[in-house]
């Protein structure tokens, strides 16, 4: 499948490219001569919610997210848009209970907050899992899931590839956060416009929703095909092998809690606020924005699975991640089409962009501030545009191993490799902020025996995947590859919150004026509960996921 392109498709996506570019080289000057390591790494700390917000979605929504999650919708996998829909109430605690202990501390990295509660065994155990963690997966997994993007509009993968990623991390490397934050505010935008696009076009060339309903439903007498309701349907069976609803309600959470609340590359963005409410009210403008790719995403991918049976576009179901280009190169007119490549293009550049300057902050502070304790600012700013190049590099060079790895699925793949790391990382921050008599030694003795344990079963799930080795079913090494991911993360999480608790009780607690500021303060004044206008706001929040989760269950589809 390939798109062709008119002069004016091709115009806007050129124009789209210069317009980042500027804002990027506008977004890097600095009223002072030279730039400080705050300025570069935290955007000078004074980022509005509007920015914040719109950074956190774009940051997080990449290609693999668009494509993986409009590929399930093709598929009738309506319970991967659950992880979309759980993140906007995981967003809420990242204002409300996270966001102020992190800028009260006026931490740069999430293991120097690591450091603050705990120790500095704890800070580097982070540092090295969360920089691994991110060229292994978010980098080549972005620049993969856009490999579709460009096979679409007909330029080679690696043409492609090492343009878009040269382009990212020449703006990344100019202008740091700040050029980040701004591009990814405009790329948030575009992309919203584009698949919005996409969607109404696609369900006009349906003849609108009550025929692709219709047209599913005939379709689901051929015993091939899924039924209606496992396109509209958030929840599965506790036995589903791929997403149960006890899975999805207590297992994805934690991984929310690790991406959301204490990952780097999401949480910089709420660093570089003006001050709390700032940063509270971007998460909160998130958490609405991550209710829309349901719609925006989710749907386009039923409507193409419903064009595919009429027979008005082609691509194969066996890589439905392609729905949303086939939609795109079939029914978008001149200029729209180039508008909605544009989006996805946004959408791969700012997840791409956020990853490099992420991974340069914690290079930065974590190891070469650590290693050189005297450098000057303009050192560190140095150094975190020489890591950007270095990870770039990194990232180019891993692509050719990915394809070997993806055979479960991008998206998959993804949220499975995340709930094997995820889980002892979300204990040790959750727990020790309401606890104070839990300390460094269980800290790490925790997050070493969960790391110990998510390892063992990546290792050998691939193994088994691969036909390296041949695991019996009935045996114990198989009933354990056989624990469903999402269950496997939930028991992760018990278990290295069981570890954490004990061996914490084991020994004393740490001194009470180190954990002034990271942990939570019994208050010897009355408090009045207010309600305020972020309170107001949570709640609408919270009552329109509950709305969402209510319409999308078979009770709401009977």
């Amino acid at each position: 499948m390939m798109t062709t392109l008119h002069f004016w498709d091709l115009a806007i996506i050129i124009i789209y490219f210069g317009i980042i570019l500027w804002i990027a080289q506008w977004a890097s000057k600095s009223k002072t001569k030279s730039k400080g390591a705050v300025d570069y790494f935290l955007a000078g700390k004074n980022s509005g919610w509007l920015v914040v917000g719109a950074s956190l979605f774009a940051s997080n929504i990449g290609s693999e997210i668009i494509l993986g999650v409009s590929g399930a919708g093709a598929r009738g996998n309506m319970p991967m848009a659950n992880f979309e829909i759980i993140a906007a109430l995981v967003l809420i605690l990242l204002g409300w209970v996270f966001v102020p202990f992190y800028l009260r501390t006026g931490v740069y990295t999430m293991p120097e907050f690591l450091e603050k509660r705990y120790s500095k065994a704890c800070r580097n155990y982070l540092s090295v899992i969360s920089v691994l963690a991110y060229v292994i997966t978010k980098i080549s997994l972005i620049i993969f899931a856009g490999a579709l993007v460009f096979e679409t509009i007909g330029v080679p993968f690696w043409t492609g590839a090492i343009v878009t990623v040269i382009a990212t991390g020449f703006y990344t490397v100019l202008g740091g956060l700040k050029a980040v934050i701004y591009t990814d505010m405009v790329q948030a935008f575009v992309l919203l416009i584009g698949t919005i696009t996409v969607t109404l076009f696609g369900l006009y060339a349906l003849g609108g929703w009550d025929e692709m309903i219709a047209i599913i439903a005939e379709a689901s007498k051929q015993p091939e095909n899924p039924p209606v309701e496992k396109f509209f349907n958030l929840w599965r069976p506790m036995e589903d092998t791929e997403y149960p609803w006890t899975g999805m309600l207590f297992g994805a959470p934690i991984l929310g809690v690790w991406y959301w609340c204490t990952d780097q590359y999401i949480v910089q963005r709420t660093l570089s606020a003006k001050d709390v409410n700032n940063a509270r009210k971007g998460a909160l403008f998130a958490g609405y924005l991550k209710l829309l790719p349901v719609f925006i995403f989710f749907i386009p991918g039923v409507i193409a699975y419903a064009l595919l049976q009429k027979g008005a576009i082609s691509f194969s179901m066996e890589n439905a991640d392609q729905a949303l280009p086939a939609m795109i190169n079939e029914f978008l007119p001149m200029g729209l089409k180039g508008l909605a490549i544009a989006g996805l293009l946004a959408a791969l550049m700012s997840s791409l962009s956020s990853a490099f300057n992420s991974s340069s902050t914690l290079l930065t502070i974590d190891f070469y501030k650590e290693y050189r304790p005297k450098a000057t600012q303009k050192d560190l700013v140095r150094f975190g545009q020489m890591a950007t190049v270095i990870l770039v590099i990194a990232s180019l060079g891993w692509i050719p191993f990915m394809k070997s790895l993806m055979k479960g699925g991008i998206f998959h793949y993804l949220q499975s490799v995340q709930a094997y790391i995820s889980p002892p990382i979300a204990a040790v921050f959750l727990f020790g902020l309401f606890y104070k008599w839990i300390n460094a030694k269980g800290a790490i003795v925790a997050l070493w025996m969960g790391f110990v344990l998510g390892i063992f079963r990546l290792v050998f799930e691939f193994l088994n995947n691969e036909g390296s080795i041949v695991v019996e079913e009935s045996s114990l090494l198989g009933m354990f590859l056989g624990i469903n991911f999402l269950h496997f993360a939930l028991f992760l999480f018990i278990l290295c919150a069981s570890i954490l608790m004990i061996v914490s009780k084991m020994g004393a607690p740490q001194p009470e004026e180190q954990l002034e500021l990271v942990t939570f303060q019994k208050s010897t004044r009355k408090s009045t509960f207010k309600f305020s206008k972020d309170t107001i706001l949570t709640i609408i929040l919270i009552l329109l996921v509950l709305t969402l989760w209510a319409v999308f269950s078979p009770l709401g589809l009977g």
